[in-house]
């Protein structure tokens, strides 16, 4: 496989899941979300989805040989363009058992991508959150809506979701730096790491990731 192959890192709420979406659509690249991909063999009653769930169903986590297996099947059929990961690998062991089976299958990763925001902007950014019950979502700073605590879709009452509260998120962060935070070390001395500031606007973002991967600036559509 050719192209660019391609992690994504980064902490809840500093822009991955926008990036991704860029990425996913500019760069003609798969997109490969571990926790898609687990639901998908679930649901498709696949034999890693029956192994998977095991684990699952019994509050346990999905080994890291399973999960892999679901990416390299993944992998099979992807883009010629090359392929982004998402929510895999969380800590070095998984980084190295993924690297040994990349090689085995003759792939190599072009680079691993960090979008970085500090805690307080990231506290500060989901908490702020406001869903209604059908999944419309409001900020109290950067996208209020017309009626306090109101939907403007809908009219429904907007909440802000347990997930969402600072307390939650501040604990989502502790374990984000104790169990993800070496990866960054880890890509660092392999000279794959590319590190951006996820508190610029998105397309700042995705110019300077353009950019970093030596790729031409997007044409404005």
């Amino acid at each position: 496989m050719t192209g660019l192959n391609l992690i994504l890192l980064g902490p809840p709420g500093a822009g991955k899941g926008t990036q991704a979406a860029r990425l996913r659509d500019e760069l003609g690249v798969t997109y490969l979300a571990t926790g898609d991909l687990l639901r998908r063999h679930r649901a498709e009653d696949t034999a890693l989805g029956r192994r998977a769930a095991r684990y699952m169903t019994a509050g346990r986590l999905v080994p890291d040989r399973l999960v892999i297996s679901m990416l390299l099947d993944a992998l099979g059929s992807a883009s010629p363009h090359g392929f982004l990961l998402d929510g895999f690998p969380r800590t070095t062991t998984q980084a190295e058992a993924l690297e040994a089976a990349l090689d085995t299958a003759s792939l190599r990763l072009t680079a691993v991508l960090l979008i970085d925001a500090p805690d307080d902007v990231i506290v500060e950014r989901i908490s702020g959150r406001l869903t209604c019950p059908q999944g419309h979502v409001f900020h109290r700073q950067s996208d209020p809506p017309a009626r306090a605590g109101i939907c403007d879709h809908d009219g429904e009452r907007l909440v802000t979701r347990d997930d969402d509260r600072p307390d939650t998120v501040r604990s989502r962060l502790e374990v984000y730096h104790a169990e993800t935070e070496p990866l960054v070390a880890y890509y660092k001395t392999r000279g794959l790491l590319r590190t951006f500031d996820g508190t610029q606007p998105p397309g700042d973002v995705l110019a300077a990731i353009r950019t970093a991967l030596g790729l031409e600036p997007a044409r404005h559509r």
